[in-house]
């Protein structure tokens, strides 16, 4: 039988006792972790599937770069709404607030003339205090948060309507459209990105993409074996190898593959080196820290929170707080990726952002989910509509589509729950 050697410190004293512990197998691991791995899965099939249905058009480089660039705001938004979903509470306001920072970003700079700076500074401090409006009512007054961001969806959905006066307006500046529209410039001479596009046989390749990449797939097995090394000095029973191996592998296979597909277009988009930051922040703010431990103690048992000491009623202050900067953060990109405010920008995405964050894991009751996870869960939605765009599917099969996938990922969760339970 295959075992592993496990360490066990016994408190108090320098004393260490070493037990054998069995390895999982990989049926094993995969049963215990389904909800988690199912999800990616799930997601290489579906590209798999429209890779193969739009003969190979939903990978070419054009359309990679132009998927990155649809679903950067809802990645962005899902990063705090899984914050605001693991806490126990909700935000239906998200897309209304998102709209309406777009149509305050346009009235400043094409209206008032305004620095881009100027507005960017003044957008995200006024996200910062509709989340404090909000989280006010919520955390210190007890009103259920659907109730609160429900009105605030309607709110700044009006607010929206009279700022625009009915009308769109634009367009922006180049110092504004390149916050979603911008890509990072090589560094390297043209010279040697002529010399690899020859070698892999394409008309350019942006060398500064594809080494990101590559460097970018090295970090991340670097701190997989990291951890795994550190779990094993702990006795931590871990994956099996060989699905330690082969799941590395494929991620770091696909990392290099994307930011191939995106060297060979224009490089890298400024909006996934912001989504790329984000996303490392905000895992290493709910998985390393205090304040992240918080968070899940929170929605897993609020009361229990309270009495251990947590200051709950601040806590989720913050949660909104920190969902209404970020929301902020992606109107300016949605306005910025349009070139133009409307008072329909924004309809609906909340509703994507919070199917993205359920789709990536996240309980309803709270103190469960992942920001990996919802990144996830927002490109697979991503994929989802643009394959689906390609084959010509009609909006309304969409929209269906989209709901029972949103469906049957709760009815899965609630399966596995009861399951385990």
């Amino acid at each position: 039988m295959n075992r592993e050697e496990g360490v066990t410190l016994v408190q108090g004293g320098d004393i260490t006792e070493k037990t054998d512990r069995p390895a999982k197998s990989i049926g094993d691991y995969l049963s215990s972790h389904l909800r988690e791995y199912g999800l990616l899965f799930a997601l290489i099939a579906i590209m798999a599937f429209f890779q193969i249905v739009t003969d190979g058009t939903l990978l070419r480089a054009v359309n990679v770069t132009n998927l990155l660039l649809q679903n950067s705001y809802i990645v962005i938004m899902a990063l705090g709404m899984l914050v605001v979903i693991v806490s126990g509470n909700i935000d239906l306001s998200v897309g209304s607030v998102m709209g309406f920072i777009g149509a305050l970003a346009a009235v400043l700079i094409v209206n008032y003339d305004q620095s881009v700076y100027v507005t960017i500074a003044v957008c995200l401090v006024m996200g910062a205090i509709i989340g404090a409006a909000q989280g006010y009512w919520i955390a210190y007054w007890k009103i259920p948060s659907f109730i609160v961001t429900l009105a605030g969806m309607l709110v700044f959905r009006g607010l929206s309507l009279w700022l625009l006066e009915g009308q769109s307006v634009g367009p922006f500046p180049k110092e504004f459209q390149i916050i979603a529209n911008g890509f990072v410039p090589d560094i390297f001479p043209a010279g040697v990105g002529a010399a690899l596009a020859g070698l892999f046989d394409v008309r350019r390749l942006n060398v500064l993409a594809l080494g990101f990449g590559i460097v970018g797939a090295a970090s991340l097995v670097w701190i997989g074996l990291r951890q795994r090394a550190r779990n094993r000095s702990y006795g931590i029973v871990d994956e099996p190898r060989s699905f330690f191996i082969a799941r590395n592998a494929i991620v770091a296979a696909a990392i290099i593959f994307i930011t191939y597909k995106l060297s060979t277009f224009r490089g890298l988009p400024n909006v996934l080196l912001t989504m790329g930051v984000l996303t490392v922040i905000y895992a290493f703010l709910t998985q390393n820290t205090v304040i992240g431990r918080r968070v899940y103690a929170l929605g897993g048992n609020a009361k229990a929170a309270k009495l251990s000491g947590i200051k709950t009623e601040r806590l989720t202050f913050l949660a909104f707080v920190n969902m209404g900067i970020l929301a902020a953060a992606a109107g300016l990109v949605f306005a910025a990726r349009l070139n133009t405010a409307t008072p329909k920008a924004g309809f609906a995405l909340d509703l994507d952002v919070i199917a993205a964050v359920f789709i990536g894991g996240a309980s309803m009751a709270g103190g469960v989910g992942t920001i990996i996870g919802a990144v996830v869960g927002a490109f697979l939605m991503g994929v989802l509509n643009n394959g689906m765009s390609i084959m010509g599917i009609g909006i309304d099969y969409q929209q269906m589509i989209k709901g029972l996938v949103l469906l049957a990922a709760v009815i899965f969760d609630v399966y596995n729950k009861n399951k385990q339970g």
